[in-house]
């Protein structure tokens, strides 16, 4: 597989072995394919990049440099000697992943190639410390666009629309024309990187769960995601399919459209909520009063369909929620006729349960903030301490057979 690197990166010197590797440890495999078209090619293993070339890029990860902190650990900017800007992911250093699931996850990482998604540029994994590196993108995320009263004039109806049908794409090729289908689990307005054309590519595959050929949905005891974005039945009872994802796409349509969160409590009571109220708009044939007020021109067909899709996206009823090839005709083509949206999916939508992470077992009555479907137990937990005591760094193997 092809390293998804510049030619300037591949050319230059830095671009080496990590010490830790160099000794033969951690093998399996990785590094024994070419390039395509090339007699000379180097290997795979040309993707690990040595600690000090990136602590010299980042100035020794100092907190000028530092972009943000997640779930998964700090980002920094670096700058390597041939002037091009990197993002550094340091991964946590309690991840209880190993050396052997971070290359796999790098090695997933590099399969997944598309215009609308983040590409991996390389890792690194010494001295105890495991990071991934990206391409640095000086607009950062569309949430710095889309919640900024000051930078959201720069989001025309236009790009707004772009945005979405790009983000579309992007999930339409993880679960249907990638080499494997992933479920990302964290689609959000943070989560979706802006290039310099405003261009969307989705980021952050440190919660993606990847799914054998034939399964449909697994029920999982780690439950990952951001609050307001995830699903019901997934926040609740763990019930993971790629009708997850379309839910938080569906929530992501709505933000774009509004230009505000799907959770504000700074608002009146029954705007709180925007998809309740989105919806109660919408019964009362008022659906475009959602729309972001400083747009000042758009087309309005064209926002009543991204207002329709969110609402069927987050429909109660999973099997009713479209897929992303339906949701990618419906917003390319304009002779599709859109379904009805149903009662959207509220209950447990908005509860005490939080972000980012929670691992609960199943056999604890007394969670109060979350309740997990239990199905066939003994055999699941004996295959999710495989794929599932990971650390929420790793991506996720579905090994279950519920769903098939």
């Amino acid at each position: 597989m092809r390293a998804p690197a510049s030619a300037s990166m591949r050319g230059g010197a830095w671009w080496r072995l990590c010490g830790c590797w160099a000794g033969g440890g951690g093998g399996g495999g990785v590094g024994d394919e070419k390039r395509e078209g090339t007699e000379s090619a180097p290997t795979s293993w040309n993707l690990f990049i040595e600690l000090g070339t990136l602590e010299v890029a980042t100035d020794n990860f100092s907190d000028a440099n530092l972009l943000g902190r997640g779930g998964f650990g700090p980002v920094y900017k670096g700058v390597l000697e041939n002037g091009e800007a990197i993002a550094v992911k340091k991964l946590s250093l309690e991840s209880r992943q190993g050396v052997k699931e971070f290359i796999n996850e790098v090695r997933l990482l590099l399969k997944i190639q598309h215009r609308n998604l983040v590409s991996l540029l390389g890792c690194c994994a010494s001295s105890g410390q495991k990071m991934l590196v990206y391409p640095y993108f000086p607009n950062r995320s569309l949430d710095h666009f889309l919640f900024d009263k000051k930078k959201s004039v720069l989001l025309d109806w236009s790009k707004r629309f772009e945005i979405i049908v790009g983000v579309a794409k992007g999930l339409l090729y993880l679960h249907e024309e990638s080499p494997v289908k992933i479920i990302h689990r964290d689609i959000k307005a943070s989560n979706i990187l802006l290039d310099d054309q405003l261009n969307p590519k989705i980021s952050d595959f440190g919660m993606a769960r990847l799914f054998l050929e034939d399964d449909t949905h697994v029920n999982t005891f780690r439950i990952s995601g951001t609050y307001g974005y995830m699903a019901p039945e997934y926040a609740m009872n763990g019930y993971l399919s790629a009708k997850t994802d379309v839910f938080s796409f569906g929530m992501l349509v709505l933000e774009i459209v509004s230009g505000r969160k799907n959770i504000d409590r700074h608002l009146d009571e029954e705007k709180i909520d925007l998809l309740n109220y989105t919806w109660k708009l919408s019964e009362e044939g008022r659906a475009s009063e959602i729309m972001d007020p400083t747009l000042s021109e758009c087309d309005a067909d064209e926002v009543l369909l991204c207002i329709q899709i969110g609402l069927l996206c987050c429909q109660a009823i999973v099997s009713d929620r479209p897929d992303m090839n339906s949701v990618h005709l419906m917003l390319c083509s304009g002779s599709f006729t859109l379904p009805k949206p149903g009662r959207p999916a509220i209950h447990g939508r908005v509860g005490r349960w939080s972000t980012t992470s929670s691992t609960a077992m199943s056999s604890n009555t007394n969670n109060t903030n979350s309740t997990f479907g239990t199905t066939d137990t003994t055999k699941a937990s004996n295959l999710f301490s495989v794929a599932e005591e990971y650390s929420r760094n790793s991506i996720s193997v579905s090994f279950t057979s519920e769903g098939r």
